[in-house]
């Protein structure tokens, strides 16, 4: 397995921890079985920031950058308010 494939595989794994920590910290009953959660969540997403990081720096991880007119769209259509978009 080359390097990139391995930073692909921790990533994943990072993404499924933190959705698994999130859901662990929204449904604990307790005051302190939700702050260990959120702990290990805020843990997870700096992991994963660290790993996106170096996956950029290398070129391995280039996110399609959104068209305009479909950010627009999209503003247009959750803003139910008097917001500017």
């Amino acid at each position: 397995m080359d390097d990139k494939s391995l930073m692909e595989n921790l990533l994943i794994l990072e993404k499924s921890g933190c959705d698994l920590y999130l859901h662990g910290t929204i449904e604990s009953s307790s005051g302190s079985v939700q702050q260990s959660f959120k702990t290990a969540l805020d843990d997870s997403l700096h992991m994963q920031e660290r790993i996106y990081s170096e996956m950029a720096s290398k070129g391995w991880y280039q996110p399609d950058s959104a068209e305009q007119n479909r950010l627009q769209q999209v503003k247009q259509k959750y803003c139910t308010c008097n917001c500017q978009a």
